[in-house]
């Protein structure tokens, strides 16, 4: 009976021509090699090699059997690769993370329609913040990391790759409706994480003034109430509104967005399960963000 090994090993000889080339390529001795020729050679009655000098050539049965051979190991690792596909959809985890508002909103819904797609792929969530998400990705507790940045950031550091899902606006959260930046040039305001405070600068400065951040805290909810209350005004992104909006604060749009990315990390290409939520991730955001 023909053995894969054996006919993988001709395969490589006849790509080659030479045992020491065939060898180095399968990470098998040279004297590996001429074994499983001769095993083969064994199991067929045929002369597969004839020795040249210090070489070798393939005989007419041998070039036959290892053109087919080249057909059959190709399909072999095809099916493997495909197998291997399938079963990552069928009984991969994928862990991902993302900062509340993305939480709240859009990774729900790519959740739901990966469930409906994919039911034994397993989804772990984490509620973190950019920083603290690349930081995981990078140490491999992370799969899929949803990070925010704006379009004068730096650029991540290297092994990241950022799929750019869309652009979120940012608005102004105060009590008055209409209200402006330029109205709260001396006014108190309410800072979150360290991206978020950068984007606030940011966002203040293109009118002119550094924003006096008096209070702190990532929670929309409280973000919102203190406003409401009157202890200060916040920028909040569209997603963070459409997950929870108070009925007595007003939010007035910005020309100012930041941009959603789906990180990843370490060379492509992404392992089928990973490629499936972010393929989830794309379709929800496409009708989700600008």
């Amino acid at each position: 009976m023909l053995n894969l090994v054996h006919l993988k090993v001709l395969a490589a000889v006849a790509r080659h021509g030479s045992v020491t080339e065939a060898a180095r390529e399968l990470h098998y001795s040279q004297p590996s090699v001429s074994h499983h020729l001769s095993r083969l050679e064994a199991a067929t009655g045929v002369k597969l090699v004839q020795r040249i000098g210090r070489g070798i050539r393939l005989t007419p049965e041998g070039r036959l059997l290892a053109n087919r051979a080249a057909e059959i190991v190709g399909r072999v690792d095809a099916a493997t690769t495909e197998l291997a596909a399938q079963v990552g959809l069928q009984a991969g985890q994928v862990r991902l993370a993302a900062n509340a508002s993305a939480l709240a909103t859009i990774v729900p819904e790519a959740a739901a329609s990966l469930a409906r797609a994919h039911p034994g792929l397993r989804l772990t969530l984490f509620d973190r913040h950019p920083v603290e998400a690349l930081q995981m990705l990078r140490h491999g507790e992370l799969d899929v990391a949803l990070v925010f940045r704006d379009a004068d950031a730096p650029a991540e550091e290297e092994g990241f790759r950022l799929l750019h899902l869309g652009e979120d606006p940012i608005h102004l959260i105060s009590r008055q409706p209409g209200d402006s930046l330029a109205n709260h040039r001396h006014a108190a305001w309410i800072g979150g994480c360290d991206r978020c405070q950068e984007e606030l600068t940011a966002v203040c400065r293109q009118e002119g003034f550094t924003p006096r951040i008096a209070s702190l805290s990532d929670d929309m909810v409280v973000v919102q109430s203190l406003v409401a209350a009157g202890l200060g005004v916040a920028i909040l992104p569209g997603l963070a509104l459409r997950a929870h909006r108070r009925p007595d604060v007003h939010a007035t749009e910005l020309d100012f967005r930041r941009r959603i990315h789906a990180a990843t990390y370490g060379d492509p290409p992404d392992p089928p399960a990973v490629a499936a939520v972010l393929a989830a991730l794309t379709d929800v955001t496409s009708g989700a963000l600008t």
